[in-house]
């Protein structure tokens, strides 16, 4: 009965420990969570409207004015930029990201992956990880890049898909990341990044008349570059919420679930002891019993 009893403590030792760590997770990840928060949350409208600016301009156009970037060719060769997060601990937020990469590649460029005709870039140690052991072709030197999330070192990743586009080593570039709702909820979405896609108009709506200056080939070329800047900066920053989000959801949980094998513990505890009492008391009596008899 000791040896249970003793048991029994230890566990209850080694959950009470476990609910110190996941709580101070919590709270980090609430902090870090804030920061990340507000970045998107500045960066999305400003974002969104160069989107929408940019698709109507290419929409009103006619021919290729974006350096090749707007050029619909038939897809033989695919790349999709992942976005995920170097660290565990956020639930299923890796993995919910990894399965949405999958489930394009099986209903979209099945014939393609099997032709080894599409690859990964990798942002975010996990899906480096994942597609890594897939053996899937990979773009390598770009996995790391939350050691010093910035502007520049994301430009740096859009100037190089930009430019393999424009070679033509790839005919369709999708973004796959985490959009950031809130704390509790993100939505995993995969976007078509490059060619840039035309804003789809209903024939109702009337057709924006832009007036350009200077001429409309030099402010696309110059504008078009910025904006896939921005873009893929966006997905970055959407991931970079939902994963403190996420994590900060995932140890909320594994607090509560701590502290209810706690009290659970703690009632096994309490009846083995009980129990042992009740014995001990039993042999006593039993033994005083038999000395008076």
């Amino acid at each position: 009965m000791s040896g249970q009893l003793k048991e029994v403590r230890l566990r209850i030792k080694s959950v009470g420990t476990t609910q110190q760590i996941t709580k101070a997770m919590k709270m980090v990840s609430a902090a870090k969570l804030r920061r990340a928060q507000d970045a998107i949350l500045q960066m999305r409208p400003y974002a969104e409207k160069l989107q929408e600016m940019l698709g109507n301009i290419i929409g009103s156009v006619d021919g290729n004015l974006g350096g090749g970037l707007n050029a619909e060719r038939p897809v033989e060769k695919v790349l999709i930029i992942l976005v995920t997060s170097d660290r565990g601990l956020c639930g299923a937020f890796n993995s919910n990201l990894v399965k949405l990469v999958k489930s394009t590649i099986q209903h979209k460029y099945k014939d393609l992956a099997a032709k080894g005709q599409v690859t990964i870039l990798p942002i975010g140690k996990k899906g480096f990880e994942a597609f890594g052991r897939a053996n899937m072709p990979m773009i390598e030197q770009f996995w790391n890049l939350f050691s010093d999330l910035n502007f520049d070192k994301v430009k740096d990743v859009a100037e190089y898909v930009r430019q393999a586009f424009i070679n033509k080593e790839f005919d369709r570039v999708d973004l796959v990341y985490s959009r950031f709702r809130n704390a509790a909820t993100q939505e995993f979405v995969c976007e078509q990044h490059l060619p840039i896609p035309k804003t789809k108009t209903n024939s109702s709506e009337s057709v924006t008349d832009f007036i350009f200056e200077p001429s409309k080939e030099v402010l696309i070329q110059e504008l078009m570059p910025k904006i896939l800047n921005t873009q893929i900066f966006k997905g970055v920053l959407d991931s970079h919420a939902s994963e403190h989000g996420a994590r900060m959801t995932a140890m909320d949980k594994a607090t509560e679930n701590a502290e209810e094998m706690l009290r659970s513990l703690r009632i096994s505890y309490n009846r083995a002891r009980q129990a042992a009492i009740t014995t001990e008391l039993t042999e006593i009596v039993s033994g005083a019993a038999a000395l008076q008899g």
